[in-house]
């Protein structure tokens, strides 16, 4: 089933999400439905706290494209990224940060420890793009956003903007009533 989208300034953002602990069908379930949330969006990864659940588990976009039929996706439970070389700066969004794109530095390559849906240890390599999914959703379960990385000054401004416009939605909402 395809969930809500949290939207920044939610506080449930900011939370440090918790580990998982049970491998159940309730997990699987989880999963189901964000792996669905993430393609209907689309984006490239999502993590639980932008669904409203403060747990550590995150699903990264494997597909070489967006458009591909097959989506490919991964789950991680409890992802720790232990190491990190080399760095780039690129462009990026998030599902949770509406109409905002920015640069942001990251590392190029990292190793990644998780648990998979069974809670089977896995540990690899990602480097380029999906190395900075992973770094971006595994922001999102420290309670950071991309934005906590960019200038204070470009994050003022955006929030600034992003006032000005939830002001004009609910003022449209109300005139629809």
């Amino acid at each position: 089933m395809i969930k809500k989208i949290i939207i920044y300034p939610n506080p449930i953002l900011k939370k440090v999400a918790r580990p998982i602990i049970n491998f159940d069908d309730e997990l699987k379930q989880l999963i189901t439905d964000m792996i669905a949330t993430m393609f209907d969006a689309p984006g490239a990864g999502l993590a639980a706290p932008q669904i409203g659940v403060a747990r550590q588990l995150v699903i990264i976009n494997t597909s070489k494209k967006k458009e591909d039929a097959d989506h490919k996706a991964i789950a991680l439970i409890n992802p720790q990224i232990y190491a990190g070389e080399g760095s780039e700066i690129d462009t990026e969004g998030c599902l949770s940060v509406i109409d905002y794109t920015a640069e942001v530095e990251r590392f190029k390559k990292i190793r990644v420890k998780a648990l998979d849906a069974s809670g089977k240890e896995i540990d690899f390599a990602a480097e380029d793009f999906f190395a900075r999914a992973i770094q971006h959703e595994c922001d999102h379960l420290r309670g950071k956003l991309f934005i906590d990385r960019i200038s204070p000054l470009k994050r003022s401004l955006y929030k600034r903007r992003l006032k000005k416009m939830l002001a004009a939605e609910n003022k449209k909402q109300v005139g629809d009533k």
